[in-house]
């Protein structure tokens, strides 16, 4: 605390450098969040427990203990036999356990109204604070309607999934309290496309027995993994246990990836050596049964850089609020004014059409569905593409101490560019984005329609939503993928603004973002109301 410490040393006084932080409330501090999970349906009440458990001064430290001490692969026991185990720091158990209980993985699915939009928030408030150990339970979270609608699995797995108890012990999944669920897709000689995959599959009695590699397994220390591979008919869905009854299955951990940042979650490379799998959906209906787990993981990867934005500009605004140049505050400073303002809008932008697109998860509709399924994507491709330059330019308020790792930042900007290459990276994204407006034309629909609800609240934002419709009054060729996805989820974020945003936040997103009138820069911008802007952090 610093009441504990000495200000006064031997060669200088410690003079202008802000406070402490200590403990923080991160649903009271949030008036952004609180206005959108309320339009979405969210569930207040384990929001706001979870806001103020985690944003504990002791818990984020529990949070630096983990990435600081990453996870270690034991492949063998002493004398030579294998063991194919994750080793993790108590401080990311414990963050599992908190998280866990919490309902991160389980609230979309125990028939309360409102879950999806209250698991979003959720994923933003955890990123703040520890974004390693979300990549399990994002899993856990999507993996869980997968399993549930195959009756012959579900029995043993389902209830475990669903228990609010974290149980990290290696142990078949009948004598554990709770179980986590990872996935293994990719390959080394395909990547996104998994269709070249060269995992086989071959039947062993009413099972199969999988043999081949996993270049990307997300989360191996989990009970299971949902996996792919090559049957006879084609590419199809497994459930992968990590334990059999009395015996670990043939799932060979290689090595674990050394990994950008993400440090407190472990990925690794397998291999898979005749292990027993239990066969997901139909023969050869692979991707389309893996991709129900694929579009809720994207939900998780659309909310994530909301959160870490968050967490940025929150440490820049506590520093220039408490340091001074040039005999004035940093806050009180104009051009430092209208960096922090521009970059309010990534965030309030990235926040709001999250929780708007979270709201479709949670509805029962076709409508709502195919909704869901056009803007997830295109909040993933806007929301991940901006996290880096909003983090990198936080960063740069604090100057030095922003690189050092004794502030969050730079735990913040080695985690923003992940959630952009998870679940498909911009290209694959974007190339999602056309084939779900060719194929399915209720997204197209529904699309136009979310678009057409904001028109005659301001002139600028319709004049940029007819230029958009003339510039493409077709589907772009592939080659301006890009640039029809970032301007279609541009308008779709001004039209949820312009809905129920305060006008200082719409006004100022449609100027800079839609009409032009800013530079390529954040901060390169003129005429924002930036007391209003500013004070959207709380």
């Amino acid at each position: 605390m610093t009441s504990d410490v000495r200000h006064s040393l031997p060669t200088h006084d410690v003079l202008n450098q802000p406070p402490a932080r200590g403990d923080q409330d991160l649903w009271a501090t949030d008036p952004v969040l609180q206005a959108n999970v309320g339009l979405a349906g969210g569930r207040t009440d384990p929001l706001i427990s979870y806001a103020q458990t985690i944003g504990q001064a002791e818990v984020r430290e529990l949070g630096r203990e983990a990435n600081r001490h990453p996870p270690e692969l034991k492949q063998f026991d002493p004398g030579g036999r294998r063991l194919d185990e994750v080793q993790f720091h108590p401080a990311y158990h414990h963050m599992m356990r908190l998280s866990r209980s919490a309902g991160y993985a389980t609230l979309p699915w125990d028939g309360e109204p409102g879950g999806h939009a209250t698991h979003a928030a959720m994923v933003y408030i955890a990123s703040q604070i520890e974004p390693g150990h979300c990549c399990p339970l994002t899993m856990t979270y999507a993996a869980i309607p997968t399993i549930a609608a195959h009756s012959d699995i579900a029995s043993a797995w389902h209830p475990k999934l669903m228990s609010p108890q974290y149980d990290p012990a290696t142990k078949p999944i009948g004598e554990k309290t709770g179980a986590t669920l990872g996935m293994a897709m990719t390959e080394k000689q395909g990547g996104s496309d998994v269709r070249a995959n060269t995992t086989r599959a071959l039947r062993d009695g009413d099972h199969w027995r999988l043999r081949g590699h996993k270049w990307f397994c997300s989360a191996p220390m989990s009970d299971g993994f949902l996996t792919l591979a090559q049957a006879r008919g084609g590419l199809t869905c497994f459930l992968v246990p990590r334990w059999l009854e009395g015996e670990r299955n043939a799932i060979h951990l290689m090595r674990l990836k050394d990994k950008l940042g993400n440090k407190s979650n472990a990925s690794a490379e397998i291999e898979y050596h005749d292990a027993l799998a239990y066969q997901m959906g139909e023969e050869g209906a692979g991707v389309r049964t893996i991709l129900e787990m694929v579009h809720h993981t994207r939900l998780d990867t659309a909310m994530a850089p909301a959160g870490l934005m968050r967490a940025a500009l929150s440490e820049a605004h506590h520093w220039v609020t408490h340091r001074t140049a040039f005999q004035r505050r940093l806050l009180d400073q104009p051009l430092m004014r209208a960096v922090l303002a521009d970059l309010v809008l990534d965030w309030e932008g990235a926040l709001t059409l999250g929780m708007r697109v979270a709201r479709s998860f949670d509805g029962h509709t076709a409508e709502d569905r195919a909704f869901a399924r056009i803007s997830v994507a295109l909040a993933k491709f806007l929301n991940t593409k901006r996290c880096p330059v909003v983090v990198a330019e936080a960063l740069e308020v604090l100057g030095g101490m922003g690189y050092v790792e004794d502030t969050p930042l730079p735990l913040l900007y080695r985690e923003a560019p992940l959630n952009g290459i998870w679940e498909g990276s911009g290209n694959v994204i974007c190339l999602d984005i056309l084939r779900t407006l060719s194929r399915e034309p209720l997204a197209a629909e529904v699309l136009g329609a979310e678009l057409n609800a904001a028109k005659g609240a301001d002139r600028a934002y319709d004049a940029a939503l007819r230029a958009h419709r003339e510039r493409w009054p077709a589907l772009p060729a592939e080659a301006e993928a890009r640039w029809f996805a970032e301007r279609t989820a541009l308008l779709l974020t001004a039209s949820q603004l312009l809905q129920n945003g305060p006008d200082a936040v719409a006004d100022g997103f449609i100027a800079t973002r839609l009409s032009g009138h800013s530079g390529r820069i954040p901060g390169s911008v003129a005429g924002l109301d930036t007391d209003a802007l500013l004070g959207r952090l709380g």
